[in-house]
């Protein structure tokens, strides 16, 4: 059988190619949705196979990679083809489920194919239809084929990556990760450029090297972006995981839960119902187990409050087994959650109530300019953000907020009415009593609070009059 870097040469000899000038080389790639499973407990193990008619004969020209077990494949295997301009160039893609163990056509299944010439792809950039089964018959699946001319550029890039200490997501054994890049195009949808080989049980894989055209990778133009992204994230880890800084201890509380009671029972002196309504984010939640940057802790969107920081706790351990630990790690939308109930209370124009937020987080932020949109705007309101950082993660960010080595600005150069963040590395206060930690987090609040009604005009309220001061937790 012919090596796969052999077919396309042995093909365009067959198709009497060689004689005629080339107008240009086009790089098409392939992707697939909807198709059918073998049954009930696998999925198919596609595998495209492009032809093109000569004298009436189909004759293989490439063929993409065989990806195992999925109904929507997006094939990285780039099939290049010379385009002639003047010529009809009559292309068939084959979809094929091949057999677990052969990548041969012998004894895989024919799933549908698409008939149309080259023109029609590159004239259209992208083209999506129905497969055609046999008898022509069309199902619910559809392939679709984008085109992208090369600009003349035949040099190559040497690649390598590597990853250490990765997140643990298989349950009886390590995680088996494998790496995919992205090139960002111009209208702002990405193409795969490579997909690695997946690394079986391990959590410092190193991929092995592979080699890229410029065309290829970013259309000969080095300053275009690249998205490097693994299969999976969830930074905290497994809460079944001991290493994992959600892990419910059956002894002792982990870090979450230390910072939570020592922040939350210094505020619930100061609010009269001592009801706190807690959010979380960041996490797939039933039932669809679709990702959520402010859902409700207790699943209770109409009333997420909990009663007391024994409420809290509990709510805290009782959502946990219930959701996935996903990502980004997106505080903007709970900013602005809060930011919506503070905003409420500044139009009574009195002294009614003080809206704490505290978040407890375990890294780096994925929205840095909304969150300081969201900071410059809430800075406006009665309202403060507490920002305890959980493990060892790079708080740079997180020391931006806080403003205390210079003023926050928005993205739009916006500067924050007055200083409402205060951040604390919990592990600064790891081997500390909870007391420290509430006094270094607590410190600036009481100055945020006078500082927002003196602005504002408005006098304290008489103890007999003062209902409460609400505090937010996620």
């Amino acid at each position: 059988m012919k090596s796969m870097s052999n077919i396309y040469e042995s093909a365009e000899a067959t198709l009497g190619f060689i004689s005629s000038p080339c107008l240009a080389k086009v790089e098409l790639r392939v992707a697939s949705r909807g198709i059918s499973d073998r049954d009930a407990l696998s999925k198919p193990d596609p595998c495209v196979v492009l032809k093109m008619q000569s004298h009436g004969q189909w004759f293989e020209v490439d063929r993409t990679e065989v990806i195992r077990s999925s109904s929507s494949p997006v094939f990285s295997k780039i099939l290049l083809v010379d385009y002639y301009f003047e010529e009809v160039q009559r292309l068939r893609f084959e979809l094929h489920d091949i057999s677990s163990g052969n990548n041969g056509l012998r004894d895989a299944d024919f799933l549908g194919a698409l008939e149309c010439t080259l023109g029609q792809i590159v004239s259209q950039r992208k083209l999506t239809k129905a497969l055609l089964k046999q008898g022509n018959t069309s199902g619910k699946s559809s392939i679709t084929v984008t085109a992208e001319e090369l600009s003349g550029n035949d040099d190559y890039v040497e690649l390598s990556f590597s990853a250490r200490k990765l997140d643990d997501k298989d349950f009886f054994s390590k995680s088996d990760p494998f790496l995919e890049i992205f090139r960002l195009n111009d209208d702002g949808t990405e193409s795969l450029v490579h997909r690695t080989e997946t690394i079986m049980n391990n959590l410092s894989p190193v991929w092995k090297s592979f080699k890229v055209s410029l065309n290829t990778l970013c259309s000969g133009d080095h300053d275009r972006e690249l998205k490097v992204a693994i299969d999976f994230t969830a930074s905290n880890g497994d809460p079944r995981n001991s290493c994992s800084l959600h892990y419910i201890h059956p002894y002792q509380p982990n870090e979450y839960l230390k910072a939570l009671v020592a922040v939350g029972e210094i505020c619930q002196d100061y609010d009269s119902d001592k009801m706190f309504p807690v959010f979380g984010f960041g996490a797939l939640i039933p039932p669809d187990f679709k990702v959520s940057h402010d859902f409700a802790v207790n699943f209770d969107e109409d009333n997420p409050e909990c009663a007391g920081i024994q409420g809290v706790v509990e709510a805290y351990q009782n959502c946990l087994p219930k959701i996935q630990l996903y990502g980004p790690t997106n505080i903007a939308p709970i900013i602005q959650k809060v930011a919506l109930s503070a905003s409420e209370e500044m139009h009574t124009k009195e002294a009614m109530e003080y809206f704490i937020l505290l978040i407890l987080t375990d890294g780096v932020i994925t929205d840095m300019a909304d969150t300081r949109e969201a900071i410059v705007h809430a800075s406006h309101l009665p309202m403060s953000v507490i920002i305890v950082g959980v493990g060892n993660a790079d708080f740079t960010d997180m020391q931006i907020l806080d403003g205390d080595d210079g003023i926050l600005r928005s993205p739009k150069g916006e500067p924050v009415l007055r200083d409402i963040v205060q951040f604390v590395p919990f592990k600064d206060f790891k081997h500390a009593s909870p007391a420290a930690l509430a006094k270094s987090v607590l410190a600036e609040v009481p100055n945020q609070v006078v500082d927002y009604y003196n602005a504002k005009g408005i006098k304290p309220k008489c103890m007999s009059d003062y209902e409460s001061t609400r505090t937010f937790s996620p």
